[in-house]
């Protein structure tokens, strides 16, 4: 795209006190023991439950998309040639060997973006690699640069140094730094997030077993998140995805036999719309997407989302506004804040559930 407007989404007041600061099972809980918002657009009607209670809400046909891209240790100190101190993050590795990443500041226990970066500039990284700044990447927002195009340079594998020498991606509302076992999802095939699908964090091997016995399928695809900007609620920038032929037909046929299509997270909404054409078909392929869901793009592939807690004004909630009317998610978030629900990637899950499509006979 060439600009990176943001779509105009629902705002509110999100207390402290209500973002997840910790998984859950430091919080005495299971993983799948997180609240879970159940809502019903077409009459209204909100339910809160637990998530170990989502098969209640399913039905056989039904079918549940997945995203089993592993979360990456993304994080990692960096020193600038005058000895300031800095994290990087990395987002996205581009097709020409190049990546895609952010410059961060020290901030109390967090970071926070910095925007003095300038082209040329190098970071020296532990056990003697470095990241060399080439260009700004996107359309500056705000008059700011904040992803860069980079050279990186490491003295081992990609893999290895980030076993050594990264940590997961975290932002201040987590005060303190997680082992990466709490950041991956049980049914990862593949590293390569910056970030985690974390839609899909709260699911187990039991929960996916009881979704099987009842007739509701499981399938995967990919897609690598790159970072996200909890400071600026940009849109996302272009993502590496690849939807297997298997995927595509069961999408399909469950529309053909009047089951309903539910993406975990907000990845798997880009990706089955982008690999879908206008009457609804979703086409195997892999690629670059830079789709971006607004109520005005619509969804042709999906009829239910899971979905974490977005923040006022994230541009995800426009996305979560073409499956549901921007009255009911004003609902929901209310009741949301209401039941002391919390947010971010530790945080409790909102499942929007459309009726099935009505069948097209011959189709």
């Amino acid at each position: 795209m060439s600009e990176r407007t943001l779509p105009d989404v629902l705002d509110f007041v999100l207390p402290p006190e209500l973002e997840a600061t910790m998984p859950p099972e430091a919080r005495g809980l299971s993983r799948d023991g997180v609240k879970l918002m159940v809502s019903h657009p077409a009459d209204d009607r909100i339910v809160h439950t637990c998530f170990n209670r989502i098969a209640d809400y399913l039905l056989s046909g039904d079918v549940v998309v997945i995203n089993t891209s592993g979360t990456m240790n993304a994080a990692f100190a960096a020193q600038r040639t005058d000895s300031k101190a800095f994290v990087i993050h990395l987002s996205t590795h581009l097709p020409s060997g190049e990546w895609v990443i952010e410059v961060r500041e020290p901030d109390g226990t967090g970071t926070k973006p910095f925007p003095a970066a300038r082209i040329g500039e190098v970071y020296q990284l532990s056990g003697g690699g470095n990241a060399t700044l080439i260009e700004p990447f996107g359309v500056p927002q705000n008059g700011r640069v904040r992803l860069w195009r980079a050279e990186l340079k490491l003295p081992m594998t990609l893999d290895s140094y980030l076993k050594h020498y990264g940590n997961p991606i975290r932002y201040k509302y987590v005060p303190q730094t997680w082992d990466s076992r709490y950041y991956q999802t049980v049914y990862v095939t593949e590293m390569g997030s910056a970030e985690m699908p974390s839609a899909g964090r709260a699911f187990t091997p039991e929960i996916i077993t009881q979704l099987v016995a009842k007739g509701v399928q499981v399938v995967p695809l990919l897609l690598h998140t790159g970072v996200s900007s909890m400071e600026e609620h940009e849109p996302p920038y272009a993502e590496y995805y690849r939807v297997p032929a298997v995927t595509a037909h069961t999408v399909n046929m469950a529309h053909a036999n009047g089951g309903r299509v539910i993406a975990i997270g907000t990845t798997v909404v880009r990706t089955l719309e982008t690999v879908a054409d206008q009457n609804g078909l979703v086409h195997a392929g892999e690629g670059w997407t830079e789709t971006i869901i607004t109520p005005e793009h619509g969804v042709q592939a999906v009829d239910g989302l899971l979905s974490g807690l977005h923040e006022p004004k994230a541009t995800h909630l426009a996305m979560l506004e073409a499956l549901a009317p921007r009255d009911h998610l004003a609902k929901a978030y209310s009741q949301a804040l209401e039941h002391h629900y919390l947010w971010h990637e530790f945080g409790d899950l909102h499942l929007i559930l459309n009726p099935p499509r009505p069948v097209i006979e011959g189709s």
